[in-house]
């Protein structure tokens, strides 16, 4: 990158703080996830996989600016999320994506010991949806996917809750939750990623004899189809493991996956919905997908040499870029999200040309790891 890089960085993260600070006072500790009309919906229903990406963007700008009020909120959403580990049964595999952003991150930033145990219960409740048989963690509890077994049901989504695991094993010492997120990743490995670095979203398996039955489209046009979002989900989680783990199988596949996103990317370098519906004009984009898949691609680029490393923070740079220019709403005071052009369900019909506040909180992580290297 060079000095105007860095400078429209700084700006892009300015104008992320000056939005911020105005949503914050707006939103406080209620829990968005898509807009309607320009103003964030809120879930009530705490144990939502949603609930921890606001007080993660808080964190992430509190890390930096110091400003106060993002710290209070961030503390009162992880007060209120101790209901999603009281209710328990309504929780799903998407645990990491709650308190890796909330519970680890405040002990990471103030050694609370009470977001610490937060942290460790919430990667027993994912240890104990391993199924020993299969090895894979279940997705949910229940789904409306056809007469899909749901307890036999693993999704691409899960390579970016193995990290808590990974936490809990080092801060406990106990390698049973290593083992488990290790035996996960290996059979991503084997069921999820295909040849080409295109990805599975949903793989059903028997649960009682770990026998794969069949892959399901999930959110993608169908089940060879390649889901944009799920995608940056297996690079991205790919990336993060093989930085836990530091075996090169991981890194590899990766590799494999960043490789295929970055080669179907549109001129504007951010990705439709799915990469092998037929694409036009009028083909709904997921700017979530583009901002999670450059937060992957900054951190494959820690781990690969130097040539390799530019081609994909260079990639991971012109989403960014294209993102801010084409599809932020930072200088519109009327709407609340910070990136629009997001499609949550395609297939459903939910969701399209929206603000995801998953999408907000990776563009905010990018932005935030590119103006931060050396």
């Amino acid at each position: 990158m060079n000095m105007n890089d860095k400078e429209l960085l700084d700006q892009i993260w300015k104008d992320i703080h000056e939005k911020t600070m105005q949503t914050s006072q707006e939103i406080g500790s209620q829990f968005p996830t898509m807009t309607k009309n320009g103003k964030y919906e809120f879930i009530e229903r705490y144990s939502a996989w949603t609930t921890g990406f606001w007080p993660g963007l808080l964190w992430l700008l509190y890390e930096d600016t110091k400003y106060e009020p993002y710290q209070t909120i961030a503390i009162e959403c992880e007060d209120k999320l101790d209901e999603a580990i009281e209710e328990f049964y309504g929780l799903g595999h998407d645990i990491g994506f709650i308190w890796q952003l909330t519970a680890i991150k405040h002990y990471e930033l103030t050694g609370n010991e009470v977001s610490l145990k937060r942290a460790i219960v919430a990667a027993s409740f994912l240890a104990s949806r391993f199924n020993i048989k299969g090895k894979f963690l279940q997705a949910w509890n229940k789904n409306g996917l056809n007469d899909a077994n749901p307890h036999g049901l693993s999704i691409i989504d899960s390579m970016m809750n193995l990290p808590i695991l990974m936490f809990a094993s080092a801060q406990l010492k106990a390698p049973r939750f290593e083992l488990i997120a290790r035996a996960h990743a290996d059979t991503v490995l084997k069921e999820f990623i295909r040849e080409d670095g295109s990805v599975n979203h949903m793989v059903e398996f028997d649960p009682l004899t770990g026998q794969k039955i069949q892959v399901h489209g999930g959110q993608g046009q169908s089940p060879t189809s390649a889901w944009s979002r799920g995608t940056s989900w297996a690079l991205h989680g790919m990336a993060k493991f093989y930085g836990l783990t530091q075996e090169k199988k991981y890194l590899d596949a990766a590799k494999k996956v960043a490789d295929f996103f970055i080669s179907q990317l549109p001129q504007d370098n951010v990705p439709h919905w799915d990469f092998r519906v037929e694409r036009t004009a009028e083909t709904p984009r997921d700017t979530s997908a583009g901002a999670c898949a450059a937060c992957g691609l900054i951190e494959l680029s820690r781990y690969v040499d130097t040539s390799d490393k530019e081609y994909y923070l260079n990639a991971a740079l012109k989403i960014i870029v294209s993102l801010y220019e084409n599809y932020s709403t930072l200088k519109d005071d009327e709407y609340q999200g910070l990136i629009k052009g997001g499609t949550f369900n395609h297939p459903q019909g939910l969701g399209i040309d929206i603000s995801l506040i998953y999408g907000d909180y990776y563009f905010t992580e990018a932005v935030m790891r590119l103006r931060t290297l050396q």
